[in-house]
């Protein structure tokens, strides 16, 4: 089996959603700082538009031009690089002209115009496995994004994303098997720590996302341990029970921190693991 050759961990994180420029910069510049630190690839996120939230009344998002406007500030002061989702085709080209790295929605993950919109930018594109979707079905979006970038002439950039399976109503697991499964692709197997700490519409009856963040250091070690993540995904708010989008599973910066400093140093030690596993094959 095949895993890709990475040497640092990527990270993407930030907040869930674009709430205020002065939230972005109160959250990317003690997660650059670390980064330099604990040595791992740092991308900052957040979202334009949560076009996927359970309720009508939630907050969506600043909107694609105003927070354009914010990543460009944010780029130019820290020198970072940002990701942010895209739900429409038209999305790709406005996004790529500001960010580094598109992101396809779980939602969206099987969505072809979507993930080739994206694929022929150029940039790097991070797919979210669908809740609903087998591990191995992820292939198939590989397959895709070759088939667009061999359109045009561009190297394949992208890296896939667990995110934890629906398993009955309201309610996720993560399988540790998809990590293999999702590396015979040959892209990078980022796993997503927070979004797979939630229960889906689990609050306020049904109207909001609920979760049980205090899973995430247990699930992220576990991931790690694995041997075949090419890094993780996480969003971190100052204060998550005010965040305007998944409060219960984001992580404060002093947890964000914390869980880095854990599972880090682990990534760098685990990553002689995944060679061994080829005395099972036969």
């Amino acid at each position: 089996m095949q895993v890709p050759e990475i040497t640092r961990p990527i990270v993407y994180a930030g907040p869930c959603v674009a709430e205020s420029l002065d939230l972005l910069e109160a959250v990317v510049a003690p997660l650059l700082k670390l980064s330099h630190e604990l040595k791992f690839d740092f991308t900052f996120k957040a979202s334009f538009d949560k076009a996927n939230r359970t309720s009508i009344d939630s907050y969506r998002g600043p909107g694609l031009e105003t927070c354009m406007s914010w990543f460009e500030i944010i780029k130019k002061k820290y020198g970072v690089k940002v990701l942010t989702d895209i739900h429409e085709a038209h999305h790709a080209v406005a996004c790529a002209e500001v960010v580094d790295v598109l992101q396809i929605p779980a939602f969206l993950c099987r969505q072809t115009d979507l993930l080739i919109a994206a694929c022929e930018t150029g940039r790097m594109v991070n797919v979210k496995k669908g809740q609903m979707v087998a591990p191995s079905a992820m292939l198939n979006a590989v397959d895709k994004a070759k088939a667009a970038c061999a359109n045009k002439n561009l190297p394949l950039r992208m890296a896939l994303t667990e995110r934890g399976s629906s398993f009955g109503y309201g309610n996720l697991v993560v399988d540790t098997r998809s990590f293999p499964i999702m590396a015979e692709a040959g892209v990078p197997v980022i796993f997503d720590i927070t979004h797979s700490t939630q229960l889906p519409a689990g609050g306020e009856g049904g109207k909001i996302s609920g979760g049980e963040r205090r899973f995430a250091p247990v699930l992220a070690r576990a991931a790690t341990a694995t041997g075949y993540l090419g890094g993780y995904f996480l969003e971190a708010h100052p204060n998550p029970s005010k965040a305007k989008s998944d409060s219960a599973v984001q992580l404060s910066l002093p947890q964000a921190e914390a869980l880095l400093r854990q599972i880090i140093p682990l990534w760098y030690e685990s990553k002689k693991f995944s060679d061994r596993d080829k005395l099972f094959l036969d």
